[in-house]
């Protein structure tokens, strides 16, 4: 379990694809203290160490994960945000976030607002997921409040901290993001659905 708070960027060293799956090197400055078999998020994926050594960590995603979320597009250099999992003796900053990326979606529109930004993103509904205006949604492991939603889209805004220490810097229009829908309003969704 993960709140969304981005502890860290990473960057990726090596992938290495075996088969249908890809393992992932990341080098960050909490790669050091990982354990083999720690669950992490990077950009909201839930997935586990394998690896470890100095200044970086192993992690493999297999087909199912890499059908349903961005990590396929990663590059060697690409910026991963990253977060370990939740201590249960701690503060929940964020909301309750899986690590389990429902989908993708499109960045339809980026805009510097003097100081902020607005970032607009689309998704496919037939998968059934929803937001709500002032609702949770994690956008690449980020957890944001929607400001406003449509049927297939919705928009955050993104403050100068956020901004800096996450790679939302890098997205821009067109480009793939992961999203992980709020747990509550996926339930919500399901028995409406029923």
């Amino acid at each position: 379990m993960f709140t969304g708070i981005i502890e860290t960027l990473g960057h990726v060293t090596q992938i290495v694809r075996e088969g249908s799956n890809v393992h992932y090197t990341i080098s960050s400055d909490i790669s050091t203290e990982l354990k083999v078999d720690q669950s992490i998020a990077h950009n909201g994926v839930c997935l586990t160490v394998v690896r470890t050594n100095e200044q970086s960590h192993t992690v493999t995603a297999i087909e199912e994960t890499l059908q349903k979320s961005n990590l396929s597009s990663l590059k060697t250099g690409s910026k991963v945000n990253l977060e370990r999992c939740m201590q249960m003796n701690g503060r929940l900053d964020g909301h309750i976030v899986q690590g389990h990326v429902d989908q993708t979606g499109v960045c339809i529109k980026r805009t510097e607002l003097d100081g902020s930004w607005e970032y607009r993103f689309q998704y496919d509904t037939s998968k059934g997921n929803v937001t709500v205006e002032k609702g949770s949604v994690c956008i690449n492991g980020i957890s944001l409040t929607v400001v406003s939603s449509e049927d297939d889209a919705f928009s955050v805004f993104i403050i100068p901290y956020t901004f800096e220490h996450t790679n939302l810097q890098e997205v821009q229009v067109q480009d793939i993001v992961n999203i992980e829908f709020d747990i509550i309003g996926k339930y919500v969704a399901r028995l409406v659905k029923r």
